[in-house]
């Protein structure tokens, strides 16, 4: 894998596509109104400057006022009200590499349904190469069918859609000339170009949990990162995507999840304070995971841009669970 990007951490027994440097990833200011450039510039910095291994940025277009489909991500609950305003992924993510020099920056996840695969591989590779190789493209199929109704994709199709993308994706960034004829996308022969810095390609996650999806995960995917769920019920399905994996693939590397407050309305749950942060990612090491992402887009506590400025500064304690 080309280019540094591994972060603060210490040897640990994770292996994989990240190497055996277990680490602690931040979701950036990306959701809701306190947003600023500055705002997100110093949170950037801070979280590489303090130790942290990687950034992530995730993917949404609109919030729909009467939703024509239920909140799938969680069902029996309503959108999150921090999707009202998102920025979009790929540009805050291109922010997040300039200002930076190690980290690794992500997306978890970019939505399968709203890109074509010329396009999403022309600008994930540039943004590999403008990073330096430290990009981790990270892909699934989304919940919202409103914004697939508004990219004009069927619904429906956005599970196979998913698997086809990839692979005309990396298609794209395998030896010229390209083509690729699918049940969705057809690349007459072509030069595509440029092709990532990472070779063969910048690792691929997947953020699919159906059983189909996990399948897929299997036979197209370095990385698995499940948006819920136990470390129990994380190790089971692992173990499941590990037997489909195709003959001479490496078993899946995993990341996992934690919120610094969850997504959806828990009665009674609190947000999580750095103790519990730090027994999550303890545990995750234990597990043999090769990294956790703190998810702080959903934080009730971020009132204006310093509150965002200063959040990996907060969440700097949670470090020490890598000594």
């Amino acid at each position: 894998m080309t280019g540094s990007g591994f972060g603060g951490g210490v040897a640990g027994e994770s292996g994989g596509v990240f190497g055996s440097v277990f680490g602690i990833g931040l979701t950036v200011p990306q959701l809701g109104p306190h947003v600023t450039r500055d705002a997100l510039r110093q949170f950037c910095q801070s979280a590489e400057r303090l130790g942290f291994s990687s950034l992530w940025v995730q993917e949404h277009l609109f919030f729909a006022l009467e939703p024509s489909a239920p909140y799938a991500a969680r069902p029996g609950t309503s959108v999150p009200e921090a999707y009202r305003a998102t920025m979009s992924p790929l540009e805050v993510l291109s922010f997040a590499a300039a200002w930076t020099e190690r980290v690794r920056i992500g997306t978890g996840v970019l939505v399968g349904g709203y890109h074509r695969p010329v396009e999403l591989a022309q600008r994930l590779a540039t943004m590999d190469i403008l990073s330096g190789g430290r990009l981790v493209a990270g892909l699934s199929v989304g919940w919202s069918k409103d914004e697939h109704d508004q990219m004009d994709v069927d619904f429906r199709t956005r599970g196979r859609r998913m698997g086809e993308l990839v692979e005309a994706v990396l298609a794209c960034w395998g030896p010229d000339p390209v083509s690729f004829d699918g049940e969705f996308f057809h690349i007459p022969p072509s030069v595509v170009s440029p092709k990532p810095l990472q070779r063969p390609h910048p690792p691929l996650l997947s953020g699919m949990r159906s059983e189909a999806g996990l399948a897929r995960t299997a036979a197209l995917f370095d990385v698995w990162n499940p948006a819920s769920g136990t470390i129990e019920q994380i190790q089971a399905a692992r173990a499941t995507i590990d037997a489909a994996r195709p003959a001479g693939r490496p078993p899946i590397s995993v990341v996992q999840r934690v919120f610094t407050e969850p997504p959806f309305v828990v009665p009674g749950l609190a947000p999580l304070g750095v103790d519990a942060l730090r027994a999550s990612v303890v545990a995750a090491r234990q597990a043999g995971f090769a990294e956790v992402i703190i998810d702080t887009g959903f934080s009730t506590e971020v009132h204006g841009p310093h509150d965002w400025a200063t959040f990996p500064e907060r969440l700097a304690p949670v470090l020490t669970a890598l000594a």
